[in-house]
């Protein structure tokens, strides 16, 4: 199973993937959680962010998962993935996709800021959402309004999916 959290900066992706793996690892169960910045800095960010770039870091990414799944690992894969048809690749690709969006009004990802992201960014390089396009996920598997949830209610509802989906061996 993979399970793709996506979405625009600040809206939740890691913290809901780190909530997922601690309930994973608790289960017992094989898992990694995947995040875009981690493919980034094991490549020394030899890649940008002109669209170009930003397909190819997805690209190594997706192929994470893939090898992730075919070894039988829960992959939680943290990534914004703007684009619909790398979306649709992989999954065309990787049997077990699961594509979760997080959706956020980008006005209150950049008051919130938690990362930093926008501050830092702003005006530097284009920002997915701001100057680089967030293709609207044309059939994503679960749509969550996050700024109308808590971050528990978002887990939960994550959880409540995968459960639904694959069984009760995944309740804790």
């Amino acid at each position: 199973m993979i399970i793709w959290l996506i979405g625009i900066s600040g809206a939740g992706k890691t913290t809901i993937g780190r909530k997922l793996e601690q309930h994973f690892k608790m289960l017992e169960k094989k898992c990694y959680l995947l995040d875009g910045d981690e493919v980034r800095d094991f490549f020394d960010r030899d890649l940008g962010y002109s669209d170009a770039e930003r397909e190819a870091n997805i690209k190594r990414i997706m192929l994470g998962a893939y090898l992730l799944e075919r070894n039988d690992i829960i992959g939680i894969i943290c990534n914004i993935a703007p684009i619909e048809n790398l979306r649709q690749f992989a999954r065309r690709k990787i049997a077990g996709y699961n594509e979760i969006y997080l959706k956020k009004d980008i006005k209150i990802s950049i008051k919130d800021d938690v990362k930093g992201i926008y501050q830092e960014n702003m005006g530097k390089t284009e920002i997915v959402g701001i100057d680089a396009a967030f293709d609207e996920p044309q059939t994503p598997d679960l749509v969550l309004e996050v700024d109308k949830m808590t971050v528990e209610e978002t887990y939960q509802a994550v959880l409540d999916y995968i459960v639904r989906k694959y069984g009760t061996v995944y309740e804790g």
